[in-house]
């Protein structure tokens, strides 16, 4: 006889809950936490075991605005919507988001559910689609453009060899050398530009591994210019299905881009600081996809940030705000992340920067 197995209703509401993009509290009528979903545990960076209890002052800070409002509508049991509302929650974070309260009667008692949509998310949806979109466009143009670029750049070194087999003079084959040599960096310019059309290499990868030959490739070059290569591993992170080789390329443009921004002579510090940051993110979306778990990697350093006029077009080639600058680094991060299925994202000002790499993590890994 088979016997059906009997699944608890709160197990079941529990599991919904925690498939929800939006964060939802479960908040009693002195507005002490009850139980928050796995999307608001990610949005304010706290458990729900450790939030249990909690009075919603000691999850949002400085906001006595808000909280006198959501006690007003529990006396005056009405829901209540309040959009593009800006939160300071537990480790010095913010969030932006519309929230909405919602009262209701539980077994003689007031309750009320908190529903919280993050704008962040959506616009950083919105950014990715943009910035994804452009970066075909840009890279259909690029390589149209590389293929008219390459044909005369072809004659122009191959006149130049015959014509160094041709003149006797030392002096004058001194300048058929350099047209050759010239011809030779547009040409690898050319193809960085278009990136690399070899297909990834993907297996398990430790991400700590690919950071620690990141950060000894770049030891050698912060040595004697005061700044200080720091890090902070996360040791639960499973293996990663990526390209290595790709991955520290990558991970290295991102780096190298921050320590020149210490390294300028512009740039008034005691001590610069790189932090290479991993944590594991659960429930996340990356693009308009969701992942129980993914990789988080961010490169911190304390320089003087992005220029404003900048901070929107850094992923786009040809852009940088040095002289001897190329463009072309963050460009081929983007690409490189992209094709991982993940996505990079960046905050800044003066003192700060913070580059974020999100990388999903399989089923199979966890």
């Amino acid at each position: 006889m088979l016997m059906s197995r009997k699944v608890s209703p709160d197990n079941v509401h529990k599991r919904l809950l925690d498939n929800l993009k939006t964060g939802v509290m479960l908040l009693d009528s002195k507005l002490r936490l009850l139980y928050i979903n796995m999307a608001a545990e990610t949005l304010l960076d706290i458990s729900d075991r450790k939030a249990n209890q909690l009075f919603i002052g000691d999850v949002f800070f400085n906001a006595e605005e808000d909280i006198g409002e959501m006690q007003t509508a529990l006396v005056k049991n009405v829901s209540f919507t309040k959009r593009r509302v800006e939160l300071q929650v537990m480790h010095e974070k913010t969030i932006f988001v519309d929230y909405t309260i919602s009262p209701f009667d539980e077994d003689g008692e007031t309750q009320a559910l908190l529903e919280l949509n993050s704008l962040e998310l959506s616009h950083r949806i919105s950014r990715e689609e943009t910035l994804h979109s452009a970066h075909a466009t840009t890279r259909e143009l690029v390589r149209g453009l590389a293929h008219e670029i390459k044909n005369p750049l072809g004659g122009i070194r191959g006149a130049a060899q015959l014509l160094a087999h041709e003149i006797k003079d030392a002096d004058l084959i001194d300048y058929t050398n350099v047209i050759i040599e010239e011809a030779d960096r547009l040409h690898n310019l050319v193809d960085r530009l278009v990136g690399s059309r070899k297909p990834l290499e993907i297996k398990d990868i430790n991400i700590h591994e690919v950071l620690e030959r990141v950060r000894n490739l770049v030891e050698a070059e912060v040595s004697g210019h005061g700044i200080k290569l720091l890090y902070d591993y996360d040791p639960s992170i499973p293996p990663v299905q990526a390209d290595a080789e790709q991955l520290i390329q990558a991970m290295l443009n991102i780096v190298r881009n921050a320590l020149q921004s210490l390294d300028s002579p512009d740039v008034d510090h005691e001590l610069g600081e790189i932090l290479l940051r991993t944590r594991v993110l659960r429930n996340t979306t990356i693009g308009i996809k969701f992942h129980r778990l993914a990789a988080s990697i961010e490169v911190i350093d304390n320089g003087p940030g992005i220029p404003p006029n900048m901070f929107d077009t850094i992923f786009y080639p040809m852009i940088s705000g040095r002289p001897d600058g190329t463009g072309l680094g963050l460009p081929i991060t983007h690409g490189i992340i992209n094709q991982h299925k993940g996505m990079i994202a960046v905050e800044s000002k003066p003192g700060k920067t913070k580059f974020s790499v999100v990388l999903p993590i399989s089923n199979s890994n966890h």
